[in-house]
């Protein structure tokens, strides 16, 4: 895949994670891509062009990206989308967006209760500002969402309001009939504390993710576009939907072997800090395995946690763009973590737009100039509305 050209010897750069991981012997360990730069680096023209457009013009691949970036009241891939026929799916805390379920068998699929388990935990522990269930809260989740599905094994799909009563009822499951009244009594407490939990979250965002999954999620396109762009920035509602939409990916690729796909996260802090990062990382053996790519795009390295599952996914990375950092600070730590050479931080500092620091596996980095065509340029042009502000024609 042609990412640009080098500067020095301006000559043509050419990489494909996907390609490279399948190689004999493989080129990378593993194909995951991590893309870092300032507002206005280039860094998103970069990985729409390389990491979207290009690759979905060869047979058996695909992209789905989570797109945070308002552009006019939608997301900043939204014409690309369109460009490849579907729609984004689009979620907004008001109700007028898609919901998801989180105990859709289609989000679980080849998990069963095991995958709905992990992403009930997830949910509540981002509801509590990553605060992690407890042992008791953990067990008493895991009891009532095993009443709730017995409960509607013939009936329509349980949702997360059909978990809370049950959440209630834990102690009188004839599984805990031998306890002591002191570890019932403790039992019902956890099971009341994680319901007003998941209660009050329902209340924020129930237009989110309470009821059935709407029916314009669809996986089955070429390009999928999950438009998270109308989500609060602050609170669970942005984590919560990477969670989900990176747990129905893995489980519509389970039943849709032979694709390779490029899984883009935009602000891709959201899904590398906190349980959401837990839970991508637990998962990173069976993405190579289904051919998932993820890319995750920042601003700045320096908000992933050290020693966090979101920093040991990025350090496993194999492919790293760096565009501009301006801060000292960040364009150390990139240099500090994709060990560059001595020089390099220096030299992030000041580069041009559209111009960034190439590198994957242990090989040297290289100094690229990312190269559109003049289509490309057109449906990746993230200026648009400084331009319309303007009065400057695109």
């Amino acid at each position: 895949m042609v990412i640009g050209r080098d500067v020095l010897s301006r000559t043509m750069i050419a990489h494909d994670p996907v390609t490279a991981y399948n190689a004999s012997p493989r080129l990378v360990s593993s194909p995951n891509v991590v893309v870092i730069g300032d507002v206005g680096s280039g860094k998103s023209s970069l990985t729409k062009t390389v990491y979207v457009i290009r690759p979905l013009l060869l047979n058996k691949r695909r992209a789905c990206t989570f797109d945070k970036k308002d552009r006019g009241g939608e997301g900043e891939y939204a014409e690309l989308a369109r460009a490849y026929g579907h729609e984004p799916i689009k979620f907004a805390v008001d109700g007028t967006g898609t919901r998801l379920n989180l105990l859709d068998p289609m989000i679980s699929r080849g998990t069963g209760m095991v995958g709905q388990m992990q992403l009930l935990n997830v949910v509540a522990r981002l509801a509590r500002e990553d605060q992690a269930l407890n042992e008791w809260e953990e067990e008493a989740l895991r009891a009532a969402l095993r009443r709730t599905v017995a409960e509607h094994q013939e009936g329509r799909t349980p949702t997360l309001a059909d978990v809370l009563p049950n959440l209630s009822r834990v102690a009188d499951m004839d599984d805990y009939a031998g306890l002591s009244p002191q570890a019932i009594d403790a039992l019902h407490q956890a099971g009341l504390s994680v319901r007003f939990t998941l209660n009050t979250l329902l209340q924020d965002y129930g237009g989110l993710l309470d009821g059935e999954t709407s029916k314009n999620v669809d996986l089955r396109g070429k390009l999928t576009v999950f438009d998270i762009s109308q989500l609060p920035d602050q609170g669970p509602a942005v984590p919560a939907v990477m969670a989900i939409g990176h747990m129905w990916l893995l489980g519509r690729l389970r039943e849709d072997r032979g694709w390779a796909t490029n899984c883009i996260y935009e602000e891709g802090w959201h899904i590398a800090a906190g349980p959401s990062a837990q839970l991508a990382r637990s998962n990173q053996k069976l993405s190579r395995g289904l051919g998932l790519s993820n890319v995750f795009v920042f601003h700045k390295g320096t908000d992933i946690p050290p020693g966090s599952p979101g920093m040991a996914m990025i350090q496993e990375a194999q492919t790293v763009h760096v565009h501009r950092q301006t801060l000292r600070e960040d364009a150390l730590w990139a240099a500090r973590t994709f060990a560059f050479g001595t020089d390099t931080a220096q030299q992030i500092e000041r580069l041009a737009d559209g111009h960034h620091i190439f590198k994957y596996a242990s090989r040297p980095e290289t100094l690229v100039q990312h190269i559109r065509s003049p289509w490309e340029t057109q449906i990746t042009d993230t200026d648009e509305a400084f331009k319309a502000a303007a009065g400057i024609q695109g």
